[in-house]
C-alpha cells in the first residue's frame, strides 16, 4: 500500500501536458518518501552542476598526466650529428671572434637548445637558429622566452643543406668536418667579409684565420674549448692594369699568390685577402688594395 501511495504521489508531480512551459516546470515538485519536496528545476540544476563539477575533476586528473617538459640528452641522434651543448664560455668566446654586433644578423647551424642564438640576441643582434629536431625548436623557443629575447630570436625546422644563409653576417656551428666540407660551397658564395664560426671542427684545407683554444683556468673544461673564425674571402684572382704596374693574382681560399710586373721587372708576390680586403708583398714592398665591384684599388 505505501508504495502504491509513493507511486501515486510521483503520478501526481508528472506534467499533464507535453507543452509545459518552463514557468509551469518551477511549479512541479517531487515528493520522495523520506525527503524534502524539490522543484524538478532545482533538481535539474544541482544534477548539472555535479556533472560538471566531475568533468572539471577529470579534466584536471589529464592535465595532471600530461608528458613531461621535453629535456635533451647530451649525446642525442640527430639527422646529421649527435647533440653536444656548446659550454657558455665557448659561445661567448665565438661570438666575442665574431665581433657580433646588433647590426648583425646571426645564424646558428644546428641550434640545439638554443643558447648560442639567445647568448647573439641579448648582444642586440637579429639571430636565427636551424634546427631539425622539433623538440629542440619548441624548447628553444620557450628558453628565448624565459630570457626575453623572443622578438630578436627565432628558431626553425630545417634541414641544413636545403636553407638559404644568404641574409646572415655571421653564421655559428658545431658540425663534424664532412659536414662542414659539404656546407663550404654554399658558405663560399656568400658575401665576402660573412664571420663564420665553429666549435672545434675545420673546413678540410680551409685554413681558419683565427684559431683560439680556452683553458680549464679560463673556465673550459670540455673537450670542446676551441673556437675557430674564417672571413668569407672575395673573389679577386684574375689579371689587373694598375698605376703600380700589370698585376696577376691567384686564390686559394684567402690565400694570395702570383706576380707583379712594375719598372720592367717581374716580382712573385704572397698575400691574403679577409673579405674585400687585400695585402700582398712583392719585391721588398707591401701593397694594400681593396676590391670594389670587379675592379682592384691598389694602394
Amino acid at each position: 500500500m505505501q508504495e502504491l501511495n509513493e507511486l501515486g504521489a510521483l503520478e501526481a508531480a508528472r506534467p499533464r501536458s507535453r507543452n509545459c512551459n518552463r514557468r509551469n516546470l518551477h511549479n512541479v515538485r517531487l515528493q520522495i518518501p523520506g525527503a524534502r519536496e524539490m522543484p524538478a528545476a532545482l533538481l535539474i540544476r544541482r544534477t548539472g552542476l555535479a556533472l560538471l563539477l566531475a568533468m572539471s575533476g577529470a579534466l584536471a586528473f589529464a592535465q595532471a598526466q600530461k608528458a613531461p617538459v621535453y629535456e635533451p640528452q647530451s649525446g642525442q641522434e640527430g639527422k646529421d650529428v649527435v647533440w653536444v651543448p656548446t659550454p657558455q664560455i665557448l659561445v661567448d668566446k665565438m661570438l666575442d671572434m665574431a665581433k657580433v654586433t646588433p647590426a648583425d644578423f646571426v645564424m646558428d647551424l644546428g641550434s640545439g637548445d638554443g643558447r648560442t642564438v639567445i647568448t647573439a640576441a641579448k648582444r642586440g643582434a637579429r639571430a636565427m637558429g636551424v634546427e631539425y629536431n622539433p623538440d629542440m625548436v619548441e624548447l628553444s623557443k620557450r628558453n628565448a622566452e624565459k630570457e626575453g629575447v623572443a622578438g630578436k630570436a627565432s628558431f626553425v625546422k630545417a634541414d641544413l643543406f636545403e636553407t638559404d644563409f644568404s641574409r646572415a653576417s655571421v653564421i655559428t656551428m658545431f658540425l663534424l668536418p664532412d659536414i662542414n666540407i659539404k656546407l663550404r660551397p654554399k658558405i663560399l658564395d656568400l658575401k665576402p667579409g660573412t664571420r663564420i664560426v665553429s666549435n672545434s671542427f675545420n673546413m678540410g684545407d680551409w685554413v681558419a684565420d683565427e684559431r683560439v683554444v680556452l683553458t680549464p683556468d679560463q673556465g673550459c673544461s670540455t673537450s670542446w674549448c676551441t673556437s675557430l673564425l674564417w672571413i668569407v674571402p672575395g673573389k679577386v684572382a684574375g689579371n689587373y692594369k694598375l698605376p703600380q704596374g700589370e698585376l696577376t693574382l691567384k686564390q686559394e681560399f684567402q690565400v694570395l699568390f702570383g706576380t707583379l710586373r712594375t719598372e720592367g721587372k717581374t716580382f712573385a708576390l704572397e698575400g691574403k685577402v679577409r673579405g674585400e680586403d687585400i695585402t700582398f708583398k712583392a719585391g721588398g714592398k707591401e701593397y694594400h688594395g681593396r676590391m670594389n665591384g670587379k675592379s682592384l684599388e691598389l694602394r
